[in-house]
Order: structure tokens, then C-alpha cells, then sequence
């Protein structure tokens, strides 16, 4: 049975684990990301490897980061939450540990890790959507990740949803993760219990009187416990959500789209709005067949599984 290690390096930790053929976790760890300095980062990563090294034979590592990937798989060109330019990660971590790397985008590890052993199992298109913090994703088609020319596929955030919207940290106004994400939906519920408190009661209550205290944790549970206002907050992300599925099923035409991300904790009430706003907006969506929208499976793993997937078939 081979073994691979996937690495999920992000901006404020660094999880090595040792991952089996089937996607299973045989052992993990977890260390700070010492984010200081690039040279930092790196020898946390080649730490967290050896740590695992220790106690098992493997073939091969994979990195997911958060950032952008050449498409040689080799160099970080750019890592918005780590202190990172344009370094050869392939050729560092490899070197200092002496087993082949493949280094990968953690959106596009996550899809590959949740279509090869998560909710896309089974199907040969698949879109992975990240509703967190912000917005993002990874596409596989024809059982192959999606990169593009030159590494950069599966930026779905910001793809311009509004023309002249809600400005974007990326510069641009409009973009999707701007209605559709974590940060979206914490917004509205805190402008809402500024202007309109009386509909936010129990929200209120939750954050100890005070709406910049909101968070999306206190949303989702608001909205179980049956709260309208919460529900609603939810249905309308569900919303952008499911429309702009409906956009990328016209140009990508997957069988299906996994939803990940920390908004996606809240299953059903995210979802059901989004598959109802995916049939409505579909283009012609009375003559050809509906994708599926399920949640994803492998929760915070998913990259690290992926990347060690990655790293396995290289």
C-alpha cells in the first residue's frame, strides 16, 4: 500500500498527514505557520513533513496553499496570507526531505480530494465551491483538475455577478464572493440588526446586544432554531449561490457541484435555496438534465487529502 503525505499549509497553521490510497488518514499533525518570512514558512512545512517521516514510508508529498500555482506544479508565484513570492517550493521542500513534491492550489487540492473520496464520487465533472471567508473552487472535467494555462482556474469569487456592485478586495466591484460567502452573509446580518433591530432579536441575544459581535456560527444556529430573519439571511446567500451555478453549469457543464467551505455547515438551508435559484435561472433548463448540488465531505481535509492524492499520480 503506498503512502503519500499531503501538507495543508495556510496563514495561520501548517497540517501534514500521512493519507493511504483510499483517501484515508493513517496520521496527522498540526503546527503553528511561523508567517514571518518565506524561509519560515518553508522549514515549518519540511518540520511537519519529518515529523510523520518518523513513523512511516512514503512515496511521494504533496502542498496544498492558499495562493497562486505555476503550472508546473513547482513554484508559488503568490500567497495572499503568507509572506511568499515567487518561491520554488517544489525544489525546496523536495530537496530538504528527499522525496518528489507536487505543490497545488488548496482550492484545486480540495476538489480533486472531494471527487476522488468525497461528495463528488462517482461523477467525472465536478465543481467544488468554497463558501467561506470569501469565494472559491476548483473544477475537474473529463477525471482531470482543471488548471488552466498558467495555473490560475477555479478563481470563481470573482467572476463579476453585479456590474458597478459591492467593491472587492481584489480591486473589482461586483464580484461573486461579495454576495456569496461568509463575509457576505455576516455583513447583512449585522446591517440589518443596525437598521432594523427589531428583526434581528434573536440574533441580538446571541451576540450579547451588540451587531458587530454577529457571527456566521451564530446565524447558522439562529436559523435551526427556527429563526425567520436567520433563515432568510441564509436562503438569500443560497441564492447568489444557486445563480451563479446555474452561469458556470452553461459554461462548464458539470453532473455535479460540491459545496464546501464554513457556510456550507449550515446543509439544507444553504443549499435547498440553491438548487432552487439553479432551476430557475438554468438556461434552458426544461430541456436538459440538472446537475447535482450536494455538500462536501471531507470538511477541512480536503486539501490535504487531495494534495497527497495529487502527489501519489503525478
Amino acid at each position: 500500500m503506498e503512502l503519500t503525505i499531503g501538507v495543508d499549509v495556510g496563514g495561520t497553521k501548517i497540517a501534514a498527514g500521512v493519507v493511504d490510497p483510499e483517501g484515508k488518514i493513517v496520521e496527522k499533525v498540526r503546527v503553528e505557520t511561523p508567517a514571518t518570512t518565506s524561509q519560515a514558512v518553508e522549514r515549518g512545512i519540511v518540520a511537519a513533513v519529518r515529523h510523520v517521516l518518523e513513523r512511516h514510508r512514503v512515496a511521494s508529498v504533496g502542498l496544498a496553499v492558499a495562493g497562486f500555482v505555476d503550472e508546473k506544479r513547482s513554484i508559488l508565484r503568490f500567497a495572499p496570507n503568507l509572506p511568499m513570492v515567487d518561491r520554488p517550493l517544489r525544489d525546496i521542500v523536495g530537496e530538504a526531505v528527499g522525496l518528489p513534491v507536487v505543490v497545488e492550489n488548496d482550492a484545486n487540492a480540495a476538489a480533486w480530494g472531494e471527487y476522488r473520496f468525497g461528495g463528488g464520487r462517482g461523477d467525472d465533472d465536478v465543481v467544488l465551491i468554497t463558501v467561506g471567508t470569501g469565494l472559491g473552487g476548483g473544477v475537474v472535467l473529463h477525471g482531470e483538475l482543471l488548471r488552466g494555462a498558467f495555473g490560475a482556474a477555479g478563481e470563481f469569487g470573482h467572476v463579476r455577478m453585479v456590474p458597478g456592485g459591492l467593491p472587492c478586495g481584489c480591486g473589482n466591484h461586483g464580484c461573486w464572493e461579495q454576495y456569496t460567502s461568509g463575509s457576505a452573509l455576516i455583513r447583512e446580518a449585522r446591517f440589518l440588526a443596525r437598521t432594523r433591530p427589531e428583526a434581528a432579536v434573536h440574533l441580538l441575544e446571541l451576540a450579547g446586544g451588540d451587531p458587530e459581535d454577529i457571527t456566521g456560527k451564530m446565524i447558522t444556529s439562529a436559523a435551526r432554531e427556527g429563526d425567520a430573519t436567520a433563515i432568510g439571511l441564509l436562503a438569500d446567500v443560497g441564492r447568489w449561490l444557486g445563480e451563479g451555478i446555474a452561469d458556470l453549469a452553461n459554461v462548464l457543464d458539470p453532473s455535479a457541484v460540491v459545496v464546501g467551505g464554513g457556510v456550507s455547515e449550515a446543509g439544507d438551508l444553504l443549499l435547498e435555496p440553491a438548487r432552487q435559484a439553479y432551476s430557475t435561472m438554468l438556461s434552458a433548463g426544461a430541456h436538459r438534465p440538472h446537475l447535482r448540488i450536494v455538500a462536501a465531505e471531507l470538511g477541512n481535509d480536503a486539501g490535504l487529502i487531495g494534495a497527497a492524492d495529487l502527489a501519489r499520480l503525478r
